[in-house]
């Protein structure tokens, strides 16, 4: 009972230090002299403002029947029609002008932000299982007893951890993209493949070298092949040890995938740079942006988390 109630008073304290850290922050932030305006970001979040119809010119307004709109224009042939609406604003027999809003229907449509959202997941995903196995056969090379596939894979790896990410993107887009006619989303997927599998085969590398030879040993002694041992024996057992630095990997490559904006994919990154040079709202967007990247990475450090408790239970 005593350990229960210490472990709380812990947690409470844990709880207040954030707490006084985020006080200290609104504090601070008052003497920049900014006018925060949540309100201002959430229309490109979900936008709930209702659709308008205006008149295309100057008429004369008709009720049908139906209780639809027409607009019977001056100096047209052909009438304008308005159906589907939630909210009159004329009357019959009207005069409206060019411009004028006659009537209003409720909607809400996905903002710029949410769109680019989903295209940081879609690229993240994509990204992610393309370099998981990119990684595991340039990991599989490291190991190799074929000095040709070691090599190879030495060279991958080295190049690749040896030169910034941002520079990869361009020479993918620009060199690979213009003699193989790749389009960015193409070039942006491959640019983050190949540059977290180099990544990843080293972890598979050292954790495939961290299970005891024995094993190897064991499992061709009861008669299986080299690649049946590593595939059935040795992998399963280095996945365990590798999934904590694997899901750290894959946290960076989400957070990595802000870099394709650059070659002018809408990601979430260029998004949030799109609407702040509309609304102005700089601040808030980018904690709008920045808690969004957190939703995601957490969410994906919560399944590995799960993974990790269900491997360990299995043992």
């Amino acid at each position: 009972m005593m350990k229960t109630t210490h472990r709380w008073l812990w947690h409470l304290a844990s709880f207040a230090i954030v707490g006084a850290l985020m006080l200290g922050l609104y504090q601070a932030s008052k003497t920049i002299n900014y006018n925060w305006q949540w309100q201002r970001v959430l229309p490109f979040i979900v936008d709930t403002s209702p659709q308008e119809f205006r008149a295309q010119g100057d008429g004369t307004v008709v009720l049908n029947a139906d209780n639809s709109l027409t607009i019977q224009l001056d100096y047209s042939d052909t009438p304008q029609q308005i159906t589907g609406y939630d909210e009159r604003l004329v009357q019959p027999g009207d005069l409206v002008f060019e411009g004028d809003v006659i009537a209003r229907s409720e909607q809400w449509t996905i903002g710029p932000v949410t769109l680019g959202l989903w295209m940081t997941l879609k690229i993240s995903v994509l990204s992610l299982c393309f370099a998981i196995v990119l990684g595991l056969v340039a990991g599989l090379m490291r190991i190799s007893h074929n000095p040709i596939s070691r090599n190879l894979s030495l060279l991958y790896v080295e190049v690749i951890r040896g030169t910034p990410l941002l520079v990869q993107i361009f020479i993918v887009y620009f060199f690979l993209g213009t003699i193989f006619e790749l389009e960015r989303f193409t070039a942006g997927v491959a640019a983050l493949s190949i540059f977290t599998g180099a990544y990843i085969a080293e972890i598979i590398r050292s954790g495939i070298q961290s299970i005891p030879p024995g094993q190897m040993e064991a499992a061709r002694s009861l008669g299986m092949s080299y690649p049946k041992a590593m595939m059935h024996v040795i992998l399963p057992q280095a996945f365990k040890r590798t999934l904590p630095p694997m899901a750290g990997q894959l946290i960076t490559l989400i957070k990595d995938s802000s870099l394709v904006s650059v070659i002018s994919i809408t990601d979430l990154t260029k998004a949030g740079r799109e609407v702040i040079s509309g609304s102005f709202a700089t601040f808030e967007v980018w904690f709008v942006v920045a808690g969004l990247y957190l939703v995601l990475t957490t969410s994906l450090s919560w399944g590995v988390q799960r993974i990790e408790k269900r491997m360990a239970s299995s043992d």
